[in-house]
């Protein structure tokens, strides 16, 4: 189905919050929320997730990765693609953007050792003549991921009844993996991430609403024994349920990055402010020329505009902020994208 022709309706945002809210509910328990039919809500995520509009994911929690750095990659003018490219096939890069004027490739990395880390920045780089020079700011501490109910910035957000309808959901999971207000952290070593679950993660990151059924099928465990191993995993914060969007799909045109100065005594006031925003998708405090990084998505330049006069500029605190609009999103939670469109791996079977 081509993507540029589908029409997204009220129901169809609902569910999009319905499963930010919990991405593995069964169709039914999201049409009694929802207050529609089984059939109805099952054919609607498989248009949407057919369309590239919407897919689920159960991926590793990045926050245990002990090296989480942004790379800002300036290159020379025509290699931009190709060094983009390059970076999107590494599995331990899993975000990549183009800028507006298609001289810097943004990454997230996460390295699982400094060596590896190294071995990159140090080696790899320097080595591809199409780079002129290369940034790096070090995640110190995130303060909002799109991860918790539902995105904000999309109309038709779940009402307390549906909510409710849903029950405490895989939002609930994330969140309480995070850090709290003293800076604690909950521990994964009670359920930690190994080889004996590489067959259940790597179903798990083609469909995240797996059946357990298919997922016993794909792994040669029982039914219940996937079911209480992916629990575990969630539980303990080592993995979480992500569910990826195409923005620009569903009416956001503009994403752009936002690099910002703050007074360090204000920083985390700020950073949590920032946070709370609407269109605020992800916001953490970072090392580097600027100690705070934030994604934000608009529906427009004019929208971004607005945001940044009437949201940004008002915050006390905040000292300088350099706005780098993304041209073209290559990679987006470890999947490649196709154009503007999600990835569906199911069609590839």
């Amino acid at each position: 189905m081509p993507a540029e022709t589908i029409t997204i309706d009220r129901l169809d945002r609902k569910l999009v919050h319905a499963l930010f809210h919990d991405g593995r509910a069964s169709f039914r328990r999201l049409a009694d929320a929802l207050g529609s039919s089984e059939q109805t809500v099952a054919r609607r995520y498989r248009r949407l997730r057919e369309a590239g509009i919407v897919r689920v994911v159960v991926v590793p929690d990045p926050r245990r990765y002990p090296e989480n750095m942004f790379l800002r990659i300036r290159v020379q003018p025509g290699a931009t693609v190709a060094v983009a490219r390059a970076m999107a096939a590494r599995s331990d890069v899993s975000w990549v953007t183009v800028s507006s004027g298609a001289s810097e490739v943004t990454c997230a990395l996460r390295s699982a050792s400094p060596d590896a880390r190294d071995a990159l920045l140090l080696q790899g780089l320097p080595r591809a003549g199409q780079v002129t020079d290369v940034r790096t700011s070090t995640l110190l501490h995130v303060y909002a991921e799109t991860e918790d109910d539902e995105w904000q910035g999309l109309p038709d957000g779940l009402t307390e009844k549906e909510r409710a309808a849903l029950g405490p959901g895989t939002a609930r999971m994330r969140a309480a993996s995070s850090s709290d207000r003293s800076g604690r952290t909950r521990d994964a070593t009670d359920a930690p991430v190994g080889p004996e679950d590489d067959a259940l993660l790597e179903a798990l990151a083609r469909d995240g609403r797996a059946t357990w059924a298919a997922l016993a099928g794909r792994t040669g465990r029982s039914e219940s024994q996937v079911a209480r191993r992916l629990e575990a995993l969630l539980e303990a914060g080592a993995v979480f349920v992500d569910v990826e969007i195409a923005p620009k799909l569903l009416g956001f045109r503009t994403w752009a990055m936002l690099w910002i100065s703050a007074a360090p005594s204000a920083l985390e006031r700020v950073g949590l402010e920032i946070a709370a925003h609407p269109e605020c998708a992800f916001a953490a405090a970072t090392t580097g020329p600027t100690n705070l990084v934030a994604s934000v998505l608009c529906r427009d330049n004019d929208d971004l505009y607005r945001y940044m006069t009437r949201r940004i500029g008002t915050i006390d605190g905040v000292r300088d902020v350099e706005v780098v609009p993304s041209m073209r999103v290559v990679k987006q939670q470890g999947s490649l994208m196709d154009g503007d469109r999600l990835p569906d791996p199911l069609a590839e079977r």
